[in-house]
């Protein structure tokens, strides 16, 4: 198989063809390099390749796959990149910033450490926003991302690198994190899919943290059965994070169960407010659901500002006082942007960080007993709104910052506060033929409700093609 070919493969159907034989983990590895390589110097996704490890890994793989005894992961030989913020023993990861951990980790994060244990194969660390603390996919010391769709448009960040690696083919797919929305809106600014899972769902132990109340773990991938795979790899328990618990959930057989009857609600109001063209692109989505069996209800969605406003307050309060002493210490060395961002942070008193704390359990009831009372999901856009350029989001610190962040998080930020599980999926492409996207809101530990409507939603519009897999012109 050429490069190209490996490179549309999702990472299950991949891994069947490693197990078997039909092509080596040193055959796959060296394409997923060359596929890097090839699309790195438009993308600029890729900030570490780590040729030589990978190539060892592989050919460990191989000699493993030759022995009688041999048992193949799910992922088996699969070679994968992830988002620069995650533990792995002996390297520093950049957490795309100048300032960054003084000694390599002594083990990997727990999150890495299940998907090698898997079989997959780790051959390069992708961009992303400074301290993940950035919605554009700028970032000021190690160079923006940029969109496969379109190099002069935001991939949308944190997850930016992860986003467009999947997007152009050189992963199927890649792990990130969201916060306020770094998984759904890169998903959705690069025309892929991204699954933001229940808060404690997946352990973060050895990932950076950005403000743990709301930091979540989650893979973004063309395919939705692939999200599905990782999720059954990484979800559960984990002695090293207190906060990690997961039922025990099916999520690989839940992509191919019919969503019938299954309840999508719907607040038309909040599409009176975004562009036209991509409330138009919402409608056909929906539509799409709706022909697989789901079934629409009207539903009245609770202030969105309110529940933003919480958010924000946990989100700053918290990533200002992890960054304390570096701002202390050493300010000159963040960009303008994050450093103006932390230091809003200081102005979250204490009270006000406490009462979003206690407020959380009180508004997710209402939720739980207002909209999700009469839906199964709910469905959101994800941005509202077309995707801008990294010319018209490249806004320093300024007023002019809070509102483009605030343009970009409408939708993503507050659902982030009530700590359920989100999936972004992609829509139709607009006039300027970029991708958009669409949110589906579950229950706590509604997964495979999600993923329900994910796999039927793809088997109707198709898996998204690798957009990219040479140097664009």
């Amino acid at each position: 198989m050429t490069e190209t070919d490996l490179g549309m493969l999702p990472a299950y159907a991949l891994a069947a063809l490693l197990r078997k034989g039909d092509i080596t983990a040193l055959e796959a590895t060296k394409a997923a390099i060359a596929r890097a390589e090839a699309a790195n110097p438009t993308l600029n996704a890729v900030v570490s390749l780590e040729t030589d490890e990978a190539l060892a890994a592989a050919e460990k793989a191989d000699q493993a796959r030759r022995s009688p005894h041999f048992q193949g992961g799910p992922l088996f030989g699969v070679p994968l990149a992830h988002k620069d913020m995650f533990n792995r023993t002996g390297r520093i990861a950049s957490w795309g910033a100048k300032i960054r951990a003084t000694a390599p980790a002594s083990q990997d994060a727990t999150v890495i450490a299940r998907l090698r244990d898997a079989g997959a194969v780790q051959f390069a660390s992708l961009n992303m926003a400074e301290f993940a603390f950035g919605i554009t996919g700028h970032n000021y010391h190690i160079g923006h991302c940029r969109n496969p769709h379109d190099p002069a448009r935001i991939t949308g960040g944190s997850s930016s690198g992860s986003a467009a690696a999947v997007a152009a083919g050189i992963v199927p797919f890649a792990l990130g994190s969201d916060t306020g929305g770094s998984i759904r809106v890169p998903a959705s600014c690069c025309g892929i899919a991204g699954i933001r899972p229940t808060w404690g769902l997946i352990s973060r132990s050895g990932a950076m943290p950005l403000a743990p109340s709301l930091d979540t773990i989650g893979p973004l991938a063309r395919d939705v059965a692939d999200l599905a795979l990782v999720l059954s790899v990484l979800a559960g328990a984990d002695p090293a994070d207190a906060t990690a618990h997961a039922p025990a959930a099916d999520y690989r057989a839940a992509v191919a169960e019919t969503p019938e009857g299954l309840r999508i609600g719907v607040d038309r109001t909040l599409w009176e407010s975004i562009d036209p063209e991509i409330a138009r692109l919402l409608d056909q989505a929906l539509s799409v659901l709706l022909d697989a069996g789901a079934v629409e209800v009207s539903v009245t969605i609770p202030d969105l500002l309110e529940l933003d406003r919480y958010a924000q307050l946990l989100q700053f309060g918290e990533a200002s006082a992890f960054h304390a002493k570096w701002m202390r210490d050493r300010p000159e060395d963040y960009s303008d942007q994050v450093r103006a961002r932390l230091q809003d942070g200081y102005a979250v008193s204490a009270v006000d960080y406490i009462q979003g704390l206690r407020a959380r359990p009180l508004i997710l009831n209402d939720w739980l007993t207002g909209p999700f009372d009469r839906a199964d999901v709910l469905f959101l856009p994800s941005l509202g709104r077309g995707i801008p350029t990294l010319a018209e989001t490249d806004v320093g610190g300024g007023e002019a910052m809070t509102k483009t962040i605030a343009s970009l998080l409408r939708f993503t930020r507050p659902l982030s506060y009530l700590g359920l599980p989100c999936m972004a999926l992609p829509t139709g492409k607009d006039a300027n033929g970029m991708p958009n996207g669409f949110q589906l809101l579950g229950k706590p530990y509604a997964e495979t409700t999600l993923l329900r409507l994910g796999g039927a939603y793809q088997a109707r519009v198709g898996v998204p093609a690798p957009r990219l897999t040479g140097p664009l012109k």
